[in-house]
């Protein structure tokens, strides 16, 4: 025992503690807002403590508390049918125990492969209340990819839909599989086998916290695992609930995958809120409107692009479901063209748009009157996030001028898994990679990702203004610009239009658009038609898969 030792006390940890004591108030008083935080009966409030106690803030926490407040409401709504809180915290002690009877331990990795449904659910539960870790794979993944990744995590147990059978091929031999979803109607999978066992195996009391990794949902290159954060209290969840207003109980359809952390995060969120997730394991429009209007939600996660695709809907088919959202969250790309605008006049000014990543969370949050305001905005940052514009040297830029995106919240990642792999800080602040700019009111505005801006003719040129126009083009379903190289003028714009059916455009009417409304060298000298653009699951264009024209002399 040390003695005749003080704690040095600066005003630096005094703030500090102050902060921090600021922060977790001002989040507990916007969970109580959202009904989070409620009057209950002393013994749910017990069950709900020692869930804490045990597991920390972690998925097994969240569904034992359920389960103890709100045993009997539906927890999780899929294609098999509903499970309540009650039944997915059972459900995921006899998992946990049957994958501890099969070697499972603290700190075994386990990846999963599945679309959106309960399987995916339950077992990130189960690892949970072992400590075990989970890695999330994205279902477009080639064999080779799998392999590498499962290799790079040294992953023990693999679960994986059926469907996906044919991409295992380079499983390697020490990582054991595990069906989730059968292809066959009324077929045993291993996964409810190991449910329907008792397990022999205790749960550890208190199980040291698992890891969560998510693979970057880059349109390039290999993919990497990033270590995502385990919330040190109820802050972050504060920082989403200033902006958006999700209400505790209110079914939410989450139609992003749930390997993405768009789709996972929503999990998260849903849990938190007693509220039933409304999962179906392929996006389409109709379904997914079917499934809003028979499960009442009042809460809908989605991309982009699914918003587009649902309004692509002939109106008799729009005005079928008796839809009314009162809160449509979006994230993992940019809302193109005039899409925000097209919804709230559909559906309400219920939109609202979150820009983040799996490196940073969160960075800005634009509700229905940002995007009335600016139709392309990202909103503003939600409290206790820190947003700055930063210059190459990392100065802060003048108000409206482009320069790089900096922020600092409470769930910034804990890095990546891959060696040498790593992002740039600043005082605190990470670089997101993307360039960007603030308005007099605070606004953020994206220019595109920092290594996508090119340089033509010696002027910076940016893509995103360029898709965004022509966006707007009467005829024009979806579109994507990037730079490709040039010999005479080291890099140009090239653009990839997909046009609605019966549609008709040519590459001179874009080119003159362009031309009439941005600068000269933003002009997109190929303009490619296709019919339809490479996108992977969360909406995101492929870039790397579209074709690169000839470079021109």
């Amino acid at each position: 025992m040390l003695t005749g030792v003080r704690p040095t006390i600066t005003p630096e940890s005094v703030g500090g503690v102050i902060q921090q004591a600021v922060e977790l108030t001002w989040g507990l008083g916007l969970l109580a807002k959202a009904g989070v935080l409620a009057p209950m009966r002393p013994d749910r409030a017990l069950g709900m403590a020692g869930g804490y106690l045990r597991w920390g803030l972690s998925l097994a926490t969240g569904y034992a508390a359920g389960a103890s407040r709100h045993p009997d409401r539906p927890a999780i709504i899929d294609d098999r049918g509903l499970l309540t809180f009650a039944e997915v915290h059972e459900r995921t002690d006899r998992l946990a125990r049957a994958l501890a009877d099969n070697g499972v331990r603290a700190k075994t990795s386990i990846a999963l492969l599945c679309r959106n449904h309960r399987g995916p659910v339950e077992l990130a539960v189960a690892a949970a209340k072992l400590g075990a870790d989970v890695t999330l794979l994205n279902i477009s993944l080639s064999a080779h990819t799998i392999g590498e990744v499962l290799r790079e995590q040294r992953s023990r147990v693999l679960v994986a839909d059926a469907e996906f059978s044919d991409s295992l091929g380079e499983l390697p031999r020490s990582c054991q599989l595990i069906t989730a979803w059968p292809e066959g109607q009324g077929a045993a999978a291993s996964l409810d086998q190991l449910l329907a066992s008792e397990g022999r195996s205790a749960l550890p009391i208190r199980p040291p916290t698992g890891k969560l990794i998510v693979l970057t949902s880059g349109t390039t290159g290999t993919p990497k695992g990033a270590a995502r954060p385990r919330p040190k209290n109820w802050a972050p969840a504060g920082a989403i609930l200033s902006r958006i207003p999700f209400h505790a109980g209110e079914p939410m359809f989450i139609a992003p995958p749930l390997f993405h952390t768009w789709g996972f995060a929503a999990l998260q969120l849903a849990m938190l809120l007693g509220a039933p997730a409304v999962l179906r394991r392929k996006f389409e429009p109709a379904d997914a409107l079917r499934s809003m209007a028979e499960h009442r939600c009042g809460a809908v996660i989605a991309v982009p692009v699914m918003l587009a695709r649902i309004l692509e809907l002939p109106e008799a088919e729009l005005a079928r479901y008796d839809v009314r959202p009162r809160v449509v969250a979006v994230s993992g790309s940019a809302l193109p063209g005039d899409l925000a605008t097209r919804f709230m006049d559909r559906f309400g000014d219920v939109l609202y748009n979150l820009y983040g990543s799996t490196e940073v969370s969160w960075v800005s949050i634009a509700d229905p009157s940002d995007l009335r305001v600016d139709p392309h905005t990202a909103g503003k940052a939600p409290w206790g996030t820190t947003l700055k514009i930063l210059d190459d040297d990392c100065n802060p830029v003048p108000t409206g001028e482009v320069g790089r995106v900096f922020v600092g919240n409470g769930m910034l990642f804990e890095g990546y898994t891959r060696a040498g792999a790593q992002v740039q800080m600043h005082d605190g602040l990470m670089a997101t990679g993307d360039l960007g700019q603030l308005d007099r009111d605070g606004r953020l505005r994206l220019a595109g990702r920092g290594d996508l801006m090119i340089v033509s003719g010696g002027e910076n040129v940016y893509p995103k203004p360029v898709e965004d126009l022509l966006a707007t083009c009467e005829g024009v379903r979806e579109v994507a610009v990037i730079g490709v190289d040039d010999k005479k003028f080291g890099q140009r714009l090239a653009a990839y239009v997909v046009l609605n059916e019966g549609a008709s455009l040519d590459a001179d009417a874009v080119r003159a658009l362009v031309k009439s409304k941005l600068s000269r060298f933003s002009v997109p000298r190929d303009v490619v038609f296709l019919d339809q653009l490479p996108r992977n699951p969360t909406g995101k264009v492929l870039t790397r898969e579209l074709p690169v024209p000839a470079v021109l002399s």
